[in-house]
């Protein structure tokens, strides 16, 4: 890596949080409009993390410490790699990686809340992961190249030839931003049955790390979906916004399904989908 990468990645380092931070305190502000209440302060979530950082960290397992770090490792390390243009593949797998150890710090523990939340986030995993990885295909065979670098310099728009992608990818962007309908590892809600889920468990400065890799989640997420309309940049950024308060307006008007549903939906109807389009593209390939 040259001096330029390193600042590249610093600044990714830092910038990334502050930025999904923000992201995080709007779609809260936004929600709040929907449902007609005020709702908190944009920067409410940089709030809560430093309050969280702050409390005492009530461990029920050694080991759900140390999977809360590997989390938030491969979840930079993957943020990083993208916006340094590196393989796309190693960043969907990285990024995998990192959701596993979501799930294996759940299990580490005896809550059977925590234990469900972990059964239903490895569901989640096994529902958007082929997905990614068969966007990443549609992609390559578009570009001709797996490096986020090669598909950012490429001539034109992905999304008039890749919307069939772009859909499956927004089922996936509700998954991974725990929205609804599919929110079904850990429920914002505390009356319902999970509880809390996957985080039972997690508390004080551990809390704050898997918020901390939350927001980079969110920022590697968005910089995915700005992928299929890169050119002219303002276009692309205008897609994202898009698809954000989409994410957000959705979640305001479903509710929680279980999790046959999201499996059923994501497996047919988003695997479908990016099948479907890589088959288009494999046919017209000359023409492109």
């Amino acid at each position: 890596m040259n001096l330029v990468s390193w600042l590249v990645a610093l600044g990714v380092l830092l910038g990334a949080p502050l930025l999904g931070g923000f992201l995080r305190g709007l779609d809260r502000k936004l929600t709040a409009r929907l449902q007609g209440r005020v709702g908190p302060p944009v920067w409410q979530p940089f709030y809560d993390f430093l309050k969280l950082s702050g409390k005492e960290t009530l461990v029920a397992s050694r080991a759900s410490w140390s999977w809360a770090c590997g989390y938030l490792a491969l979840t930079m390390l993957a943020t990083v790699f993208f916006f340094l243009g590196q393989d796309l593949l190693a960043v969907v797998l990285i990024l995998g990686f990192g959701g596993a150890c979501l799930a294996l710090g759940a299990y580490s523990v005896r809550s059977p809340y925590a234990q469900l939340g972990a059964n239903r986030e490895l569901l989640q995993m096994f529902a958007y992961e082929p997905v990614l990885l068969l966007a990443a295909i549609a992609i390559f065979m578009r570009t001709g190249s797996f490096q986020v670098a090669a598909v950012w310099q490429h001539p034109g728009a992905l999304f008039p030839s890749l919307w069939p992608t772009f859909l499956a990818l927004l089922a996936v962007l509700t998954i991974k931003m725990r929205k609804s309908p599919f929110d079904i590892a850990a429920s914002e809600h505390a009356h319902q049955e999970l509880v809390r889920g996957v985080y039972t468990e997690y508390s004080g400065k551990t809390l704050a790390l898997i918020e901390l890799a939350h927001w980079y989640e969110l920022v590697l997420l968005l910089g995915l979906v700005f992928l299929f309309w890169a050119h002219p940049w303002w276009v692309g950024f205008l897609l994202v916004a898009f698809a954000f308060f989409l994410e957000i307006l959705v979640d305001n008007v479903l509710a929680r399904l279980r999790w046959r549903t999201m499996l059923y939906f994501t497996w047919i109807e988003g695997l479908g989908l990016a099948l479907a389009n890589i088959v288009y593209l494999n046919l017209v390939r000359g023409l492109l």
